[in-house]
C-alpha cells in the first residue's frame, strides 16, 4: 500500500491510502462484497433518468459531500484483519509512506500519519454510538409502503462508515507503532507544492505540528499566521495527473472543497463587527 500525505492546506491534510494490489472475491470478506454490492447499487441508481431512485442519490451525494475528508481518508485505509498484519509483520506487504519534504520534513512524517490517524477517534466512537441507538428507532418506517426505510439505510451507512475510519486508525496506528512504513519523499509532489509554499516558515511548521485534533482540523485564533489554503481545484487535477491516481480525483476535490469553504466562514466570523451573533 501507499500512504500519501497532502497538505490541502497551511494546517490541514488529507490521507489517502493506495491499494495496490486488489482482493479476488473468493477471499473478499463479507463486508467487502456488501461494500461493492452497495457501490454498484448506487451507481445503477445515478444512471436513472428520473423517479425516487434518482432523487435519493442527488440527496445523498449532497450529504456524502459534506462528510469530513479526514473520515474519508480513514476509510481508504483497509481494516487489519489477522492475515494482513502476519504480511506485514513478515514483510510480505510493504508499505510506504509518501509525502512533499519541503512541506512535512521526513523527521515529522510518522508523527503527522500517526495523528490522522488518531485524533478523530473518540469522536467516531460516539458517533458509531449514535448511529446504533438511532437504527432501531428509525426501523418501524419501514412498514410504509413504496418507499424504502432511507432514516435507517442512512444509519446504517453512517456506522459502517463510523467503523471503517476507526479501524483505518486502528491499521495506522499498528503500522506507526512497529515500524512499518518505509519513508518515499516525493520529488513529484515537492515540483508542485514548492511553488505554493507560503513565504512564512511558520505555516509550513504549522502542517507538521499536528499534536491534537483541534491543532489539524480546527482553528487556532492565536496562531502567528492566517491559514492558507495551498491547493486549488486546478492544483488538485494537476496533482492527481502527475501522481496518475485518478480515483485520487474525488477525494481531493472534496478536501479542497470542504477546507476552502471553512476558511472562508472563518475570515466571514472574523469580519463580523464584535458584539454582532447575527440576526435572532
Amino acid at each position: 500500500m501507499r500512504f500519501f500525505l497532502l497538505p490541502i492546506s497551511t494546517r490541514r491534510t488529507l490521507l489517502y491510502c493506495q491499494k495496490l494490489q486488489v482482493l479476488p472475491t473468493n477471499k473478499q470478506t463479507i463486508v467487502d462484497k456488501a461494500t461493492v454490492r452497495a457501490a454498484q447499487l448506487w451507481s445503477g441508481w445515478e444512471k436513472k433518468e428520473g423517479g425516487w431512485q434518482k432523487k435519493v442519490v442527488v440527496y445523498g451525494n449532497r450529504l456524502l459531500r459534506r462528510i469530513p475528508y479526514e473520515e474519508w481518508g480513514l476509510k481508504s485505509v483497509p481494516p487489519l484483519s489477522t492475515r494482513r498484519r502476519e504480511e506485514e509483520i513478515l514483510g510480505k506487504d510493504k508499505n510506504h509512506l509518501i509525502y512533499p519534504e519541503s512541506l512535512i520534513p521526513t523527521t515529522k512524517a510518522v508523527s503527522v500519519l500517526r495523528t490522522l490517524g488518531t485524533e478523530r477517534e473518540a469522536l467516531h466512537k460516539s458517533r458509531l454510538m449514535w448511529c446504533l441507538i438511532g437504527m432501531p428507532i428509525s426501523a418501524p418506517f419501514a412498514l410504509v409502503p413504496i418507499i424504502p426505510n432511507l432514516p435507517f439505510f442512512y444509519l446504517v451507512y453512517r456506522a459502517w462508515s463510523h467503523w471503517r475510519a476507526l479501524a483505518g486508525g486502528k491499521h495506522i496506528r499498528f503500522l506507526c507503532d512497529n515500524n512499518l512504513l518505509a519513508l518515499s519523499p516525493s520529488p513529484v509532489l515537492n515540483s508542485i507544492y514548492s511553488p505554493l509554499v507560503p513565504d512564512s516558515p511558520t505555516s509550513t511548521e504549522s502542517i507538521t505540528e499536528k499534536d491534537s485534533a483541534e491543532s489539524s482540523t480546527a482553528n487556532d485564533p492565536k496562531g502567528i499566521d492566517e491559514e492558507k489554503l495551498l491547493l486549488s481545484q486546478e492544483n488538485g487535477r494537476q496533482l492527481v495527473k502527475a501522481l496518475d491516481i485518478p480515483e485520487l480525483e474525488v477525494e481531493l476535490e472534496r478536501a479542497i472543497w470542504q477546507v476552502e469553504t471553512a476558511i472562508q466562514k472563518e475570515k466571514d466570523e472574523k469580519a463580523k463587527p464584535p458584539g454582532k451573533t447575527g440576526p435572532k
